[in-house]
């Protein structure tokens, strides 16, 4: 199953970029993909909504010790015991591909972990913060620096946002990834 990590600010959020959100995490679900965030509240919180809609699977990487802190969406919470930007690095080195939410400085952050780590991800530009800025301040409109580690796409919708990162992932799905083994350690085939 595809990992999909969504960044987004904490805290209270407008009331359109809640629907957005929800809207990412319906579509997540309903393509399949498993959903990954920090698990708390405001964008974290309402693509977890979205995606328990369509009864998807919903993992909060947590940066503290107690359960207590994932919001009443998420179904399997992971408490690192660690702060918000290392639990963010966990989020992002799990997730096989990330979209982005709005943002202040800590999904400024996660985004540029993604793009250090190669991780394909949409920004969703209509949802306000870093994501409707970065842009303007990318080399060639889709890269974070000069040496063009991996493009950065943009969508105005949840459906568009998906329909390019599903085309960016290379996943090989459970059913083919063990059609052919391949070789032995020692060289020998396997028979059939």
């Amino acid at each position: 199953m595809i990992r999909i990590g969504v960044i987004g600010q904490s805290g209270e959020i407008p009331a359109e970029i809640s629907a957005l959100a929800e809207s990412v995490g319906k579509e997540i679900a309903a393509r399949g993909a498993i959903l990954l965030t920090g698990g708390t509240s405001g964008v974290m919180e309402a693509v977890s909504k979205g995606a328990k809609a369509e009864k998807g699977v919903v993992v909060g990487i947590l940066s503290g010790d107690s359960r207590d802190e994932a919001n009443n969406y998420i179904d399997i919470p992971i408490n690192t015991g660690l702060g918000c930007d290392y639990r963010s690095l966990i989020l992002v080195h799990s997730s096989d591909a990330i979209i982005m939410i709005g943002g202040a400085n800590g999904t400024l952050g996660e985004l540029s972990a993604a793009y250090l780590n190669r991780k394909p991800t949409v920004v969703i530009e209509p949802s306000g913060g870093w994501a409707a800025r970065i842009r303007s301040i990318c080399y060639d409109g889709t890269y974070l620096d000069t040496r063009k580690s991996v493009k950065l796409d943009f969508a105005t919708t949840a459906e568009e946002a998906l329909d390019i990162l599903l085309t960016r992932v290379n996943i090989p799905s459970p059913s083919t990834a063990h059609d052919d083994p391949g070789p032995r350690p020692d060289g020998s085939e396997l028979s059939p």
